[in-house]
């Protein structure tokens, strides 16, 4: 297979469209469209179903696809490592992690980060589905889970605890909970169940102070952590949250304080062929540093 062709075809096939993978391969539509058309004819069988809104793979297409995109993957991580100067880490690093630790805790670090290593350029995608890293989705991922692959090495960050929270506001209006069972009487949001919750009982505080086999229902439900600290801020209710979380907004008031609830377990990923890599390195070292000094329990 001519590999221009393939290389057009990838671009096509994650695209979805001539027009916007010759922008990605500074090509026009017609160059790329001829380019598809000679890969078919070479292969004899057609790649694409073309119609008015867009271009789907054919059953051909998506045998050639999943084996370009792993080919390309392969390839870019092996230009990563050799863009790797011996005395200064340099490339791409793509980073995935959950939108509460991404977001609330990680984001605010990075230009440190970035100071320290420049010539890294750092992709950040926060998400709570967990990436492809074998597929090279990602480079490494901060998971609140321990990874079910087998061939993806894994080190524990750290162990955060969990606690009631609430803004001054709802205090004020609202009077502050001297028991448990004092929570039936307030408002409280919790963990939706449209989303995969990244710990187990994720929602104990709809249990906390409760007879057996009773539950208080909650105010709100919301599908991640981030919105349910936004419910938090803005005066909505109390909600638990993980204390690295709920630390970055000093103006949080800690509810019941001898409730504590599940721990948030952080864990740094990444695959084993990306071992050597020094951008993998001194990003795991710079993460395990800024959790020693942060105040994340």
């Amino acid at each position: 297979m001519d590999w221009d062709k393939l290389r057009v075809f990838h671009a096509v096939a994650e695209a979805g469209s001539f027009t916007h993978a010759g922008e990605s391969l500074n090509l026009s539509q017609s160059a790329v469209s001829r380019q598809i058309s000679a890969l078919e004819e070479s292969l004899s069988v057609p790649l694409f179903h073309r119609h008015a809104r867009g271009l789907i793979l054919t059953e051909q297409g998506e045998l050639l696809f999943r084996t370009a995109r792993e080919v390309f993957a392969k390839l870019s991580m092996a230009e990563g490592l050799i863009s790797e100067s011996k005395d200064r880490p340099k490339g791409p690093l793509k980073i995935t992690s959950s939108i509460a630790f991404g977001s609330t805790w990680l984001t605010p670090r990075i230009r440190e980060f970035l100071d320290l290593y420049p010539e890294i350029q750092v992709t950040l995608v926060v998400d709570d589905s967990e990436l492809d890293l074998s597929m090279r989705e990602a480079d490494v991922a901060i998971r609140m889970s321990p990874p079910r692959q087998p061939d993806l090495i894994q080190r524990h960050l750290v162990s955060v605890p969990t606690h009631v929270y609430a803004a001054p506001e709802y205090i004020k209006k609202h009077g502050m909970p001297q028991k448990p069972e004092d929570l039936d009487k307030h408002r409280v949001i919790v963990f939706g169940e449209d989303a995969r919750p990244p710990v187990q009982n994720v929602n104990w505080l709809l249990e906390a102070g409760t007879k057996p086999g009773q539950e208080r229902k909650p105010i709100l439900a919301v599908n991640n952590f981030y919105a349910i600290l936004r419910g938090v801020l803005s005066g909505l209710g109390i909600a638990a949250l993980a204390d690295f979380i709920a630390n970055e907004h000093p103006e949080l008031v800690r509810v019941l304080p001898e409730l504590i609830g599940p721990p948030v377990e952080a864990y740094f990923v990444y695959p084993e062929e990306l071992r050597t890599s020094k951008r993998i390195s001194v990003f795991r070292d710079f993460l395990l540093r800024k959790v020693a000094e942060t105040r994340l329990t």
